[in-house]
């Protein structure tokens, strides 16, 4: 891992000082809209009929602002990257840049591009929601556990120190199988895997109207189901002790615990974790269609098709917005499922 300069530690400390940003160590990308799953608790997929995607010639003009914030990684987020068709020659774009590139995927066309993966990107995660046949009913496509088993062991197989990680969204289809899950994180063979709550409140995701209370409760927990899910988790501190202590398991059992604040606070039984994030000022979102982001949940400030990165995130309203943004009292913020709390000496 590369080791940031004096400079740009300096630089980091002065953006979250005076909310210019000076260095970004993190950009997120949408290179493609369209999803090659259903899943209950994303709408992504509900958009593949109106296409838009991300060109070389969008990439490029990126590069000149990339420099600038000495940004080090790239996100590849979907809908599924891998579905744009010159998904590659993006990453070369960026990798001439010696960017890296992890990829967050479905696992679906992993062993398709097994190859052109290993050559040209530094890691994958993976969506993993259950057990075999949990899985595959959330992501409503047959046999896409199989075929994410197959992609990653074709991974491994080519290169069995390239990184594949899961992250998986505990939600109401899910949460009993929590245990199970772990082990077939395992059974895979991937390196490690981490938790996210659902998120049921905002228009992330390609929710441009807020769900309706009916659909909230088909991904939320109940009440009941609330008072299960905390003996879950215990039972999953207790009998998984080994996978917290090796990092197995990303989340300290602590961590883990507040995943059960936060669907008891939709119930009234306490309060939204604390969320404890700096997003806005070391990281970005670029959507498929040019729209830039300060994270996955608040509003857009900007499109690359339109003007420079760094004009959209240095505006003077982008810069009001995070110099007036509490992240501990704004109400998108407090039901963050996904914060990023990025140290001024964290190393990417």
């Amino acid at each position: 891992m590369k080791i940031f300069s004096p400079v740009e530690i300096v630089k980091r400390y002065a953006t979250l000082k005076n909310h210019r940003i000076y260095t970004m160590p993190i950009v997120i990308l949408m290179p493609h809209s369209r999803c090659n799953c259903r899943c209950v608790m994303c709408d992504i997929w509900k958009g593949n009929n109106n296409l838009q995607q991300l060109e070389e010639s969008d990439i490029e003009k990126l590069l000149s602002s990339l420099k600038t914030f000495k940004t080090k990684l790239v996100v590849m987020s979907g809908g599924e990257a891998l579905m744009h068709p010159n998904f590659f020659g993006l990453c070369d774009i960026l990798r001439s840049r010696k960017i890296k590139i992890t990829i967050l995927s479905t696992g679906l066309l992993l062993k398709k591009y097994a190859e052109e993966i290993i050559a040209k990107t530094d890691e994958v995660i993976v969506s993993l929601d259950g057990s075999q046949e949990v899985h595959d009913k959330i992501r409503n496509i047959p046999d896409t556990f199989n075929k994410l088993k197959e992609g990653v062991r074709e991974l491994k197989n080519l290169n069995k120190e390239y990184r594949i990680t899961a992250r998986c969204v505990i939600q109401k289809a899910n949460f009993k199988d929590l245990p199970n899950i772990v082990d077939a994180a395992k059974d895979i063979g991937l390196d490690q895997i981490s938790f996210l709550n659902a998120d049921v409140s905002t228009d992330a995701f390609n929710r441009p109207n807020l769900w309706e209370d009916e659909k909230v409760g088909e991904v939320k927990l109940s009440l009941q189901e609330v008072a299960q899910f905390k003996e879950i988790i215990e039972n999953l501190i207790k009998t998984h002790s080994k996978d917290f202590k090796s990092g197995f398991i990303a989340e300290s059992p602590e961590k883990l615990r507040r995943f059960y604040n936060y669907y008891a606070a939709f119930h009234g039984l306490c309060d939204f974790p604390t969320v404890t994030c700096n997003a806005p000022w070391v990281s970005t979102v670029i959507e498929a269609d040019g729209s830039v982001r300060p994270c996955f949940f608040h509003a857009k400030i900007g499109n690359i098709r339109e003007s420079t990165l760094t004009e959209s995130i240095n505006s003077p309203g982008s810069i009001s917005f995070r110099k007036n943004l509490d992240t501990t009292t704004n109400p998108i913020c407090k039901k963050c499922v996904c914060s990023l709390n990025l140290s001024p000496l964290a190393k990417l």
